[in-house]
């Protein structure tokens, strides 16, 4: 049976603070980590999934193990990281044939991992708001003709690489040279081949690129859409509990609150008398306040929220404390799409509603406002 390689050896750093204290494909999405999504994805397909790590490498290992469900798990590390390229080709060694390689921080579908393996050499097409930020593919009839990396004006409508391809090992035979940032990427590979023969192509009916803090969010608000109902834990007097929510074991619901699906409330975790929760994740062992409002956000575990605050459209880390009367603004007063700082750099969000995103172990003080767009680390407030 054909093998599986993930690159999941990148340092994350277009998601920080998210990713100061794990790898990239552990950022979580409802229940389980991107890594575990694509091996749920691959298992059945693939005996043996091989995953390059390399930034905090131990936390994988611990995390997976030696196996999963099905599927036979060996690890290789970058330890000295020089791109894509130089870290699918570390994998060379124990790949039999014909391989499936994808990145470990995207998500993928199944059924469009099966269609793409009716045929190799194939790759996965996918499509965009802002195909200029991905490589954009020239197609001409069933394949593949050229492959251009975030050229500035892409036409409307281009599809673009979602990193999901069926090859043959031999793709490693040509030679390719480092890029001009100092890397070896695997797209001089695929450049390659399709000088030489016809690469295929799939387009994807499901593919979710993780690149930055908020589409971190929309994946987990698409996931949380097919979450069904579940109350295991205790409800208290006069709740609501509304739609498709999901209470663990071991959660207690205080009186007069409100919960409106898709919610996953996880275990140990308490909501306070009159708070509102409505299309969130509320992480393991969190404290919910009285008074609070929770909207289209993800909190990781032992979040502490106090009394009286609102958190809209956030991504708050595990481990927060987050004092009263904050709020977590999500608009701006002219409706404009909310920038983003990345990296030392303003990014267009492309989200006209946007809350924070906060780092994990961060101590926000009480009565904080805080603008749409802003990245806190650890530091506090």
């Amino acid at each position: 049976m054909i093998k599986a390689v993930i690159l999941g050896a990148g340092n994350g750093t277009r998601m920080r603070p998210l990713t100061e204290n794990r790898p990239k494909p552990l950022l979580r999405v409802v229940e389980k980590t991107i890594l575990e999504h694509n091996l749920d994805q691959l298992d059945g397909l693939v005996k043996e999934v091989i995953i390059i790590i390399g930034y905090n490498a131990e936390m994988i290992k611990s995390k997976i193990g030696d196996s999963y469900g099905g599927i036979s798990i060996r690890y290789i590390i970058q330890d000295n990281p020089e791109g894509t390229g130089d870290a699918a080709r570390r994998a060379v060694e124990f790949i039999d044939d014909e391989f499936i390689l994808l990145n470990g921080d995207d998500l993928y579908l199944r059924s469009d991992i099966e269609r793409s393996i009716q045929r190799c050499p194939s790759i996965l097409l996918g499509s965009v708001d802002n195909p200029s930020s991905f490589g954009v593919v020239e197609c001409n009839n069933e394949v593949v003709t050229g492959l251009v990396e975030k050229p500035e004006n892409p036409l409307s409508g281009s599809l673009v690489n979602t990193g999901l391809y069926f090859l043959n090992k031999s793709i490693f035979d040509f030679d390719i040279e480092k890029s001009p940032r100092g890397e070896y990427e695997f797209t001089d590979y695929i450049k390659r081949l399709i000088t030489k023969e016809s690469l295929y192509f799939q387009k994807a009916k499901r593919w979710i690129p993780v690149s930055y803090p908020w589409n971190l969010l929309q994946a987990n608000q698409l996931f949380l859409n097919s979450l069904e109902r579940s109350i295991r834990g205790r409800v208290g007097s006069d709740c609501s509990i509304v739609g498709n929510v999901t209470i663990e074991d071991g959660v207690i619901i205080k009186s007069g609150a409100r919960i409106e699906g898709p919610t996953l409330v996880r275990s140990g975790s308490i909501i306070e008398t009159g708070t509102l929760i409505r299309h969130s994740i509320i992480g393991n062992n969190s404290h919910i306040g009285s008074q609070v409002k929770i909207e289209c956000s993800y909190l990781g575990d032992g979040v502490n929220i106090f009394d009286n605050s609102s958190i809209m459209d956030s991504i708050i880390g595990d481990n927060c404390r987050i004092g009263a009367n904050t709020i977590t603004s999500n608009s701006t007063s002219d409706g404009k799409t909310i920038m983003v700082k990345i990296k030392d750099r303003m990014i267009d969000s492309g989200k006209v509603k946007l809350g924070s995103i906060i780092g994990d172990n961060s101590v926000i003080k009480d009565n904080s406002l805080i603008s749409p767009g802003s990245v806190i680390k650890n530091e506090g407030s």
